[in-house]
């Protein structure tokens, strides 16, 4: 068996999704090549080319990879799965973009954000926003697979496969990338974050959300989150969002703030190996998960946790 596994990357460095998505793959079985298509992204390559287990990287250079069009990377794809079993790409935007063009045109079954791995055939993936997992069994002959990186180990950076260059296909397509607007933060990336403090609906405004949340995140040098009701309220931008339509975390400490819990937002980070809730409201849905609950006024709680720390 062999596995192609698409690279998530900004042509500069390797997403850790990547890594993470070798992970499953390894558990998949079979020989597993790593896909790098980007723009200027030779770093990028080599770094895929020391994630353990791979036993090369196809580079390959075009401008229409530069932002991962899904229609250059399916063109690319698709002739190349006639040497794989399967295609593993991250759960991210980029491959949830990519793959269901991917299995259209392979005629087959995505799998989406599979959790686990039981063999060839069979995967664990979450269902009903994270309240059951279902196991799904697929009797397509190639796999097209979504990856959920918060249920996966990363692979170490301790291997040395071999480097190949293959051709970009020609274009031009129907799609063409236009702009992009990018929040820039000095703060670590949400959904990598190894701390993530969120703030809620109960913070009230969007002055006290940035009053009370940013400097408890900046002390503990923590991403930024927040539910979606806090979202909604304007209180926080949609990139913030945590929960089953916003980003999965799960990361080494989460403490949630005016959260009650909903299981849409439990959906997005309930694998984070602390979590600590804070709320004035005792019976909130929060703390059935929490390692650690607080109940009081977050307003008195949390400059005091802020100023200790």
């Amino acid at each position: 068996m062999a596995v192609l596994v698409l690279a998530e990357h900004n042509n500069a460095a390797l997403n850790d999704a990547t890594a993470k998505t070798v992970a499953a793959a390894q558990a998949f079985g079979g020989d597993i090549d790593v896909l790098v298509a980007g723009h200027n992204a030779k770093a990028a390559a080599d770094a895929a080319a020391k994630l353990a287990g791979v036993r090369k990287v196809i580079h390959v250079e075009g401008e229409a990879f530069s932002h991962a069009l899904a229609e250059a990377v399916e063109a690319l794809v698709v002739p190349m799965m006639s040497g794989y079993d399967a295609f593993f790409a991250p759960a991210t935007t980029t491959g949830k973009n990519v793959a269901p063009r991917i299995a259209a045109k392979l005629d087959v079954m995505q799998i989406s954000e599979i959790t686990k791995v039981i063999d060839a055939s069979t995967f664990e993936r979450p269902i009903y926003a994270g309240n059951a997992i279902a196991t799904v069994k697929s009797a397509d002959a190639k796999k097209v697979v979504t990856v959920r990186g918060t249920a996966f180990q990363a692979v170490a950076s301790t291997g040395s496969a071999s480097v190949e260059t293959a051709a970009a296909p020609a274009g031009p397509f129907k799609a063409t990338f236009v702009s992009e607007e990018l929040q820039k933060s000095d703060r670590p990336e949400l959904a990598s974050a190894k701390r993530v403090v969120s703030g809620g609906r109960a913070l009230a405004s969007a002055e006290q959300f940035n009053q009370y949340i940013l400097p408890l995140a900046d002390k503990l040098g923590a991403g930024v989150g927040a539910s979606r009701a806090a979202v909604d309220a304007g209180y926080a931008p949609n990139d913030f969002q945590v929960g089953q339509t916003g980003k999965v975390v799960a990361p080494e400490l989460y403490i949630a703030i005016g959260i009650s819990g909903a299981i849409q937002h439990l959906a997005g980070m309930k694998d984070s190996k602390i979590i600590v809730a804070i709320n004035k409201d005792e019976e909130a849905p929060i703390f059935q998960i929490a390692d650690f609950a607080l109940v009081g006024d977050l307003f008195k709680i949390v400059p005091e946790l802020t100023s200790k720390l």
